[in-house]
């Protein structure tokens, strides 16, 4: 399993979510990429070779924020990869109104070589993959300054109705920050059970 960071972070972040993890059985590798200055073409790269390297099996992806939008992005374009699952946490798989908010400001230097990704989100989801979204619905954040959430739900940085695509296999929303989505032991536990099973159960 990889582990995979947002923006203005590094892997150090993950500890916690790496932690629970081993917990529950999985070996955890902590993925750390420059979220600004090299961009996610490189990153989703050397993601794709890390995968390979820890195949044939399956190599689960955990993403935080753009952590995910880098791990789907890698899915989509690399052929030939371990089979596994994805989590994304608090992802902007539609785009980010916060994103674009910031760009709009003169702001947009902030998200480096990741702000298109940001603001744009993806076009469509990997095949073949199960894909689960736990979003946030603990509204403070950097969203309230820059992002157009129009009074509906959000981590505060990344609006729940972003955080949804065509295709994906379960989506939950927790009572949780942007980056408090790392640290939550609810979310590692929904994490664990996912990776199980495909599926968010209800009694967590």
């Amino acid at each position: 399993m990889i582990l995979l960071h947002g923006v203005w972070m590094r892997a150090l972040t993950l500890v916690p979510l790496a932690r629970h993890l081993r917990r529950a059985g999985y070996g955890v590798h902590r993925f750390d990429y420059s979220s600004l200055w090299g961009g996610p073409a490189p990153s989703a790269d050397r993601l794709a070779e890390r995968m390979l390297a820890l195949g044939p099996g399956p190599v689960h992806l955990v993403g935080h924020s753009l952590g995910g939008l880098v791990a789907l992005e890698t899915a989509l374009h690399w052929h030939g990869l371990p089979p596994g699952r994805v989590v994304c946490l608090g992802s902007p798989l539609a785009g980010s109104s916060t994103a674009r908010g910031l760009s709009q400001r003169g702001l947009g230097f902030a998200l480096g070589r990741s702000g298109t990704l940001l603001r744009s989100g993806l076009h469509e989801l990997p095949r073949g993959r199960e894909i689960g979204v736990i979003a946030g619905s603990h509204a403070i954040g950097v969203g309230r300054l820059f992002g157009d959430f129009d009074g509906r739900p959000s981590d505060g940085t990344v609006a729940v109705w972003e955080t949804r695509l065509p295709g994906l296999a379960d989506h939950r929303i927790v009572e949780s920050t942007h980056t408090g989505l790392v640290f939550s032991r609810q979310v590692a536990a929904l994490t664990t059970a996912f990776l199980a099973d495909g599926r968010f159960p209800r009694g967590i």
